[in-house]
C-alpha cells in the first residue's frame, strides 16, 4: 500500500494544534477535539487504518539545531550527534500515565525485532516537555523502564524545547498545575522520522501508531526509503 504524501506546511499547522493532554486525571474536552482559530475541528492525524501508519511529507523538516542536556548531565548536540543516522524524535514527559510510554514501549518493541546491526544504527531521542520535573537524571532512570537504556533522553530550558519542537511542527505548551494539584502538560504526540541520507524529518506517525507497524517500517527508515 502506498503511504500518503501529504504538504509539509499543512501539516505542521494541523500537527500543531493536536496536543494530547498528559496527567493524572482524564483528558479534558478541549484536547480530545482540537480546533483552529476559526472554531472548526481538525483532522486527527494520529490513526491509520491497516498497516499504513506512517504519513510520508512532500516537504520534510530539517532537524531542530538543539543543543541540551542528555541523561548523564552531558551536553548533546541533536544535529552533531544524530547526523547521518536513521533517527526517530518524540516530544513528551515521564510523568504523562499514557500517550508517552505507550509510545516508547511501541518504539523499544519493534527495534528489538531488527538485526544487532540495525538496532545499533537506530536512535531514538526522546525530548522532555517538563524539564523542570524531568532532570537528566530523572531522564534517565525512566527511559530503560517504558523504553529502552539506549534511547536518547534530552533536557533543558523549556523556550528551547519548544523552540525546537516548533521547527517539526509539533505544538507543546508549558506544564501547568490544575486545582487538584495534578499536573497538565499538552504536547502534540507525533514521532518523526529523519532519514541518514539527507537528515530530514521526511515520515510522521502519530500517536495511535503500533508496535507492529513501526516493527514494518524500521527497516526502510534505516536506510533512508520511503516505508
Amino acid at each position: 500500500m502506498v503511504k500518503k504524501t501529504v504538504p509539509a506546511a499543512a501539516l505542521a499547522v494541523a500537527a500543531a494544534l493536536l496536543l494530547s493532554a498528559c496527567s493524572s486525571g482524564e483528558k479534558d474536552d478541549a484536547a480530545a477535539k482540537p480546533s483552529n482559530d476559526s472554531g472548526s475541528i481538525v483532522t486527527d492525524l494520529s490513526g491509520r487504518d491497516g498497516d499504513d501508519a506512517g504519513t510520508v511529507l512532500d516537504r520534510p523538516y530539517t532537524k531542530p539545531d538543539l543543543v541540551l542536556t542528555d541523561t548523564k548531565g552531558k551536553k548533546f548536540d541533536l544535529r552533531e550527534r544524530t547526523g547521518g543516522k536513521p533517527t526517530l524524535i518524540f516530544f513528551g514527559y515521564t510523568n504523562c500515565p499514557d500517550v508517552c510510554p505507550l509510545t516508547m514501549s511501541n518504539i523499544a518493541i519493534a527495534e528489538k525485532t531488527l538485526p544487532k546491526a540495525d538496532q545499533d544504527k537506530l536512535q531514538v531521542v526522546f525530548v522532555t516537555t517538563d524539564p523542570e520535573r524531568d532532570t537528566p537524571a530523572e531522564l534517565g532512570k525512566w527511559l530503560p523502564s517504558a523504553g529502552d537504556a539506549s534511547f536518547i533522553g534530552l533536557s533543558g530550558d523549556f523556550p528551547t524545547i519548544q523552540a525546537g519542537a516548533r521547527q517539526m511542527g509539533i505544538g507543546i505548551d508549558a506544564p501547568k498545575k490544575q486545582k487538584d494539584d495534578t499536573v497538565v502538560s499538552m504536547h502534540g504526540a507525533q514521532v518523526v522520522a529523519f532519514s541518514p541520507k539527507t537528515d530530514k524529518g521526511y515520515v510522521l506517525y502519530g500517536e495511535d501508531t503500533s508496535s507492529d507497524q513501526f516493527a514494518k517500517d524500521l527497516p526502510k527508515l534505516i536506510r533512508g526509503e520511503n516505508p
